[in-house]
């Protein structure tokens, strides 16, 4: 396998350079067959996500000079780029450090967030439209199938992904501490920006059940409302309807509190005791700080979710550590294999053109050993096969061992020593 990984990512490119290169799902078959009908690709994948585009192919370096693979030609050409726009974003790995690169792709340890889920699926739905038009078969099959294998058992055996790292899914988490269960829990959503609304999502996900929305702009509060299929109310009125909230999230421009200690007190009243979450999203703060003071009432600002979710984030990297062990231990494993693989047919040939010397001069000698008796000619069956053995076993147990220890040298100079050319 002649492995080579050219791409761009969220760490190498801005978005407006990312945006041009990306390939929507309904296309990515179409520009995937482009890919393996480039000069010198045996195998290939299209990996495109907002955060990255990735091409990974298997090439056949032996091919003439004129027609050697140009991935970054492929590029240029299917994205109508000038090499200008993309050559300084562009990264390449070759052989052990493209095996290496993709393993942490799918293992999210090269994401924007470590420890996010959806890139291994991303990279499974990529393998699936592959295989669909027939860009992966053998090297390129057992590349993917090692690196999901790597993804889940980083998944399974480090704790990458157990913490919340953005403000909706942390806001998310201290909800579900308060109340065990969000089945059920009615949320009043105060404001309609794009982070409350990404909040909502996360908490409708966990089972909280029906949205009320208030917004200063009664139409943004009615398609927002419309979206989650829950109630638009009046700005004017949101004091009475908190009460049936469990869940409070606000995120508005105002520069006084909307919630003050005096009003939190009152919600808790009427809600007889029962606790009610503050989400406070919005700078200036939206609720008094006093009021998390009043029994029951939970109020987090952004400031606190933040801290939460860096906390998190920093847990995430001590067990990123402990995952990048794991995908160095799974390239050398991975390697080691297909060394072992590359040994084979190797090993086949020189026992194969061994046996033809072998018969060929058992034949020559044949008018020579006529008149040997049946048990006599089996003797020498068995001796000439004993010798050879005996000549293969250095040659051999040489290229096994030099394909498990990976020693690409090794392997090529036992080739030549004893090749059919030779």
């Amino acid at each position: 396998m002649s492995l080579v990984l050219l791409g761009i990512n969220h760490n190498t490119a801005p978005v407006d350079v990312r945006e041009r290169l990306a390939i929507p799902t309904e296309q990515l078959a179409e520009a995937t067959r482009s890919l393996i009908h480039q000069p010198g690709i045996r195998e290939g994948l299209i990996l495109s996500t907002c955060n990255r585009v990735e091409l990974v192919a298997d090439m056949d370096l032996d091919v003439a000079a004129a027609a050697q693979p140009d991935l970054r030609g492929f590029l240029q050409e299917y994205f109508s780029l000038q090499p200008a726009a993309i050559e300084p974003h562009l990264y390449e790995f070759r052989e052990r450090e493209a095996v290496r690169h993709l393993f942490r792709v799918a293992s999210s340890l090269d994401s924007m967030v470590v420890g996010e889920p959806q890139i291994l699926g991303q990279v499974k739905e990529s393998y699936t439209v592959a295989r669909e038009v027939g860009a992966v078969s053998t090297n390129l099959e057992r590349l993917l199938q090692s690196a999901f294998t790597v993804a889940k058992r980083i998944r399974n055996e480090t704790e990458i992904g157990s913490s919340s790292v953005s403000i909706a899914s942390v806001a998310v988490d201290l909800a579900h501490k308060i109340f065990g269960s969000l089945k059920g829990k009615q949320v009043l959503l105060i404001g309609a920006g794009k982070m409350s609304e990404l909040a909502a999502r996360h908490l409708i996900a966990q089972g909280a059940s029906q949205i009320l929305v208030a917004n200063r702009t009664p139409e943004r509060a009615q398609k927002l409302a419309a979206e989650f299929h829950g109630l638009a109310v009046p700005f004017a009125d949101l004091h009475s309807h908190a009460p049936k909230a469990d869940i409070i999230l606000t995120s508005t421009g105002a520069r006084e509190f909307i919630f003050t200690r005096e009003q939190a007190q009152q919600i808790l009243h009427r809600r007889k005791g029962r606790p009610v979450f503050f989400i406070d999203i919005a700078v200036p703060r939206d609720i008094d700080p006093e009021a998390n003071k009043v029994d029951g009432a939970f109020v987090y600002d952004i400031d606190d979710l933040q801290q939460v979710a860096a906390a998190n984030m920093a847990e995430r990297g001590k067990e990123a550590a402990a995952a990048e062990q794991i995908i160095s231990n799974e390239v050398d494993r991975f390697h080691q294999r297909l060394q072992s693989l590359d040994a084979v047919p190797a090993i086949l040939a020189l026992q194969q053109h061994s046996e033809q010397l072998r018969l060929a001069e058992l034949d020559r000698a044949r008018n020579k050993l006529a008149a040997l008796t049946p048990e006599q000619q089996a003797a020498v069956e068995q001796l000439t096969r004993s010798l050879m053995n005996k000549f293969l076993h250095a040659p051999l147990t040489g290229l096994r061992q030099s394909a498990h220890l990976g020693d690409v040298e090794a392997m090529k100079a036992i080739r030549k020593l004893f090749s059919r050319e030779e």
